[in-house]
């Protein structure tokens, strides 16, 4: 089985043979297989009327557990932007009627972001979708294919904690 990285691979060797062209193997794959896992999460969206960054803070209160809900700075630190974005994304959000402030009672001058009723569903919609379109994309692997893939990538990755 051959695919267009092979092709690639093949042109480089041949230009120069004196490097050893293994990463342009491995990460040539990835960034090619992070376009299609792309365009599937964007059209599993689409599909609930949700964003790409619409479902990471939905996401990020629907992980939260009932009664799915954070402040603000936790959002920040779940989605990794900054405050103003993140202040422009919830008040988005609460009016489309995905998300409301509430006080937060542990803080006075605190609010805390819920999902509501209709982000809970809109989330969980996407969520349902997306996962549909990741199997099908992993469908060529077998589940302990998968599990080792996971695994390789997740030591790819450990480096890297706490970076972003």
């Amino acid at each position: 089985m051959r695919d267009e990285v092979d092709d690639l691979v093949e042109a480089w060797a041949r230009e120069r043979h004196d490097l050893d062209l293994g990463p342009v193997a491995v990460f040539s794959r990835i960034s090619r297989l992070a376009h299609h896992v792309d365009r599937a999460r964007r059209q599993a969206f689409m599909a609930h009327d949700i964003e790409l960054w619409e479902f990471d803070v939905l996401a990020a209160l629907r992980r939260a557990g009932a009664p799915y809900e954070l402040s603000p700075g936790r959002l920040l630190r779940e989605t990794l932007v900054t405050s103003g974005t993140m202040t422009n994304r919830v008040d988005r959000l609460a009016t489309r009627g995905l998300v409301e402030r509430h006080p937060d009672p542990s803080d006075r001058r605190g609010v805390l972001v819920r999902l509501t009723p209709e982000g809970k569903d809109a989330v969980d919609g996407a969520f349902g979708a997306l996962l549909d379109a990741e199997r099908e994309l992993l469908a060529g692997l077998s589940p302990s294919d998968q599990k080792e893939l996971a695994d390789l990538l997740r030591r790819l990755l450990v480096p890297f904690a706490g970076q972003d």
